[in-house]
C-alpha cells in the first residue's frame, strides 16, 4: 500500500543481472618458469593493459616477463635488489603506469619495512622512481594504493600511510599499529602482522594476522580510527593467522591459513557477522593442527561476473571456490597434488590465465616444497555464457533522493535494512519494511544496505539528507 502512494521516482537504482557460477572443470597446465635454489617466486601480477608480468622475486628482485608471445614467455628485465635498498621483494600492486613493491623479508623480520616506485610506462625498461624505508624491522608484506596515497602493510610495524602523489618523492604521512589486546588479552606479539589488506572509500579492512581482521577509517591520514574488529571464536584456542582479503559490497572474503576461507559481513562494522565458511580441511579437528594440514590459504582473486574465488592453497597449489551462495561456498575445482611436493604462495588471475608462484620449503614448516618459479594455468572462463535474463532484483528503487523526511523501497521488501554512516558505522537497524525515515537525522550523507530473505546484503545505496 505505500508504494502506491508514491508519485514522485527520482532516482532508480537498477541490480547488474547476475551470473551463475560456472566451475571451469579441470586446470590445464601451460609453462613453467623454473627457480634454482634459493631463489623464490612469492607473488606474481599481469600487467592491466600491457603483455607484461611482475614478478616478486624476493631476493632476486622485481622480475619482468614479456608475454607478447603468450606460450613463450621471455625475462624482458631484471630490477635487483641492490637498485632496492638491498631488501627482499614480496608483493606488488599496479596502479596505472606505476608498480608500487612492499619491500623487506617477512619471514626472519631481518629487514627494515620498504616501498619502492617503479615507472612501467615501457615494462621493458623499467626503472626505480624512489624508495622509502621504515627505520624499524619486520619487512613489508602487501603494499594498496589509492590517489596519492600508498598504504603499506608492514607487518609488526603496523600500517604505514604514505604520499606518493610526487613519484619521485616518496613522503611519511602517519603510522598506526592496532591494538594488539584483541583477541588474545595476552598476545604474542610476533604473531600481529599488517598482511593482507583492502580499501573502499575512506575504509581499509586490514588483515592482521594473529591479530583478526581490522577495519579502519582512514578519512584523517594522520588519524587513522579502527571502527570494527573480528576473529573467528573457534580460533581463539588455535593458531589464527588472517592473511589476505578481496572484497564485495560489503562481503568480504578472507583466507585464514589452514581454516581455509572465511565469508564475513562487515556492512555493520559494529557488529560483523560470518556469512559463510569454507574448511575444506576440517581444521576444527584435532588432527590438524596446522603443521599437519593439507592446505594453507594465502591469497586470492575474485573473479566477480564468474562468482569464483581463486586461492593460493600451499602443498594443496590452487583452488577454486563456488560463492555464488555465500552462505554455502563450494569447492569447485583444483589444481595439483599434495603429493608432487609443490607449493604456492601466491596467484595472480588474468582473463582465462592462472599465474601461480611456487616456493620453495625446504624445512616443511608449515609446508614442505622443493620446487620454485612461475607455472601459467589455463582456465574455462566462459561464465559470461550464463547470464540469467532476469534478475529477482532488477526492478528495486530507492527513492526520493536526496531526502527531507522518508526514503522508500519500490517492489521489494527487505529482511533487514541498516543505515550507515559516512565512516561505515551503524546508526539504525530495521527489520522488515519499505519505507525508511529521515527525519530525525541532520543533513548529511548516509547509505542504506538492504538484505535480502537470507539475510545477505545486496545493494548499498548513497542517499543524502538535505
Amino acid at each position: 500500500m505505500k508504494n502506491k502512494i508514491i508519485t514522485c521516482l527520482l532516482f532508480i537504482f537498477l541490480f547488474p543481472l547476475k551470473s551463475s557460477a560456472q566451475c571451469p572443470g579441470s586446470l590445464t597446465h601451460d609453462w613453467d618458469i623454473p627457480m634454482t635454489f634459493p631463489n623464490q617466486t612469492l607473488t606474481c601480477l599481469h600487467d592491466l593493459n600491457k603483455n607484461y608480468l611482475y614478478v616478486a622475486g624476493k631476493e632476486q628482485g622485481l622480475l619482468i616477463y614479456d608475454l607478447s608471445t603468450i606460450n613463450s614467455p621471455v625475462l624482458a628485465l631484471a630490477i635487483p635488489n641492490d637498485l632496492l635498498l638491498n631488501l627482499d621483494v614480496n608483493s606488488l600492486t599496479q596502479d596505472g603506469n606505476y608498480l608500487y613493491l612492499a619491500l623487506g623479508n617477512i619471514f626472519d623480520e631481518s629487514e627494515h619495512s620498504a616501498m619502492a616506485i617503479i615507472d612501467i610506462s615501457i615494462p621493458a625498461s623499467a626503472y626505480v622512481t624512489d624508495t622509502w624505508e621504515f627505520n624499524g624491522f619486520s619487512g613489508a608484506g602487501i603494499v594498496k594504493v589509492q590517489g596519492d596515497f600508498a598504504y603499506l602493510g608492514a607487518m609488526q610495524n603496523g600500517l604505514i600511510i604514505l604520499d606518493v602523489a610526487n613519484k619521485y618523492n616518496i613522503q611519511f604521512v602517519s603510522q598506526y599499529i592496532p591494538d594488539l589486546s584483541f583477541p588474545s588479552a595476552n598476545p604474542d606479539t610476533l604473531k600481529y602482522n599488517a598482511r593482507g589488506m583492502e580499501i573502499i572509500g575512506d575504509i581499509l579492512y586490514l588483515c592482521f594476522d594473529a591479530g583478526g581482521l581490522r577495519i579502519i577509517n582512514i578519512h584523517d591520514k594522520q588519524n587513522p580510527v579502527e571502527t570494527g574488529r573480528y576473529c573467528l571464536p573457534f580460533l581463539n584456542t588455535h593458531p589464527r593467522a588472517y592473511n589476505n582479503i578481496v572484497m564485495d559490497d560489503s562481503l568480504a572474503y578472507i583466507t585464514i591459513d589452514y581454516c581455509g576461507l572465511e565469508i564475513l559481513n562487515v556492512g555493520d562494522t559494529s557488529n560483523i557477522t560470518q556469512v559463510g565458511w569454507w574448511n575444506p580441511w576440517d581444521c576444527a579437528t584435532a588432527s590438524n593442527w596446522w603443521l599437519n594440514s593439507r592446505g594453507h590459504t594465502n591469497e586470492l582473486r575474485y573473479v566477480k561476473d564468474c562468482k569464483l574465488i581463486f586461492i593460493s592453497t600451499g602443498k594443496s597449489q590452487i583452488n577454486v571456490v563456488d560463492v555464488s551462495n555465500p552462505s554455502a561456498p563450494d569447492s569447485c575445482t583444483m589444481y595439483g597434488t599434495q603429493a608432487d611436493l609443490q607449493g604456492t604462495w601466491g596467484l595472480d588471475v588474468y582473463q582465462d590465465k592462472i599465474f601461480a608462484c611456487y616456493i620453495f620449503v625446504p624445512l616443511g614448516i608449515p609446508f614442505q616444497s622443493n620446487w620454485a618459479g612461475v607455472k601459467m594455468i589455463s582456465w574455462n572462463n566462459a561464465c559470461e555464457d550464463y547470464v540469467e535474463d532476469v534478475d529477482q532484483y532488477s526492478s528495486i528503487s530507492v527513492f526520493p533522493n536526496p531526502t527531507i523526511g522518508n526514503v522508500f523501497i519500490r517492489d521489494f521488501i527487505p529482511s533487514k535494512i541498516i543505515i550507515l554512516n559516512t565512516i561505515g558505522q551503524s546508526i539504525l537497524v530495521e527489520d522488515k519494511d519499505d519505507v525508511i525515515s529521515f527525519e530525525n537525522f541532520s543533513a548529511g550523507i548516509y547509505f542504506i544496505r538492504l538484505f535480502d530473505d537470507q539475510g545477505i546484503p545486496f545493494q548499498t545505496v548513497k542517499i543524502i539528507r538535505e
